[in-house]
């Protein structure tokens, strides 16, 4: 059984800049899609970003566009979110995601099956 774990997140006052690692380990199988999720209090779990060899481009939130890239490492297993320009309401816990195959919109919670626990990212006035 494999697993995902998120690392980098922490306090940092707006306009400022945090870098998020996800860290793939068990899996036998390839996970063409990896995603980053974010979900506030009292808010549903949205799409931020998301990268595949299904895609030419990477694609992006709205919200996010511009500011935040994804990544991933000279290794198969280690995907990044570079955070930039960042704003109060960016706070949230981020969510590392990935799926074997999917179909439809991307940036579709219900499309992905393997989740991390989420790292808590507080962006400060």
């Amino acid at each position: 059984q494999g697993q995902l774990v998120e690392s980098g997140g922490g306090s940092v006052q707006a306009g400022g800049s945090l870098r998020l690692s996800c860290t793939a380990s068990g899996y036998t199988g390839r996970l063409y899609w990896l995603a980053w999720f974010r979900e506030a209090p009292g808010k549903e779990r949205e799409g931020v970003a998301v990268m595949s060899i299904g895609l030419s481009t990477p694609v992006y939130a709205e919200s996010v566009r511009g500011r935040f890239t994804i990544s991933r490492g000279n290794t198969s297993q280690m995907m990044y979110l570079q955070m930039n320009s960042l704003k109060p309401e960016d706070t949230a816990m981020y969510y590392c995601a990935a799926a074997n195959s999917l179909s439809g919109w991307v940036l579709d919670r219900s499309k992905y099956h393997y989740w991390g626990q989420g790292t808590q990212v507080t962006v400060s006035s």
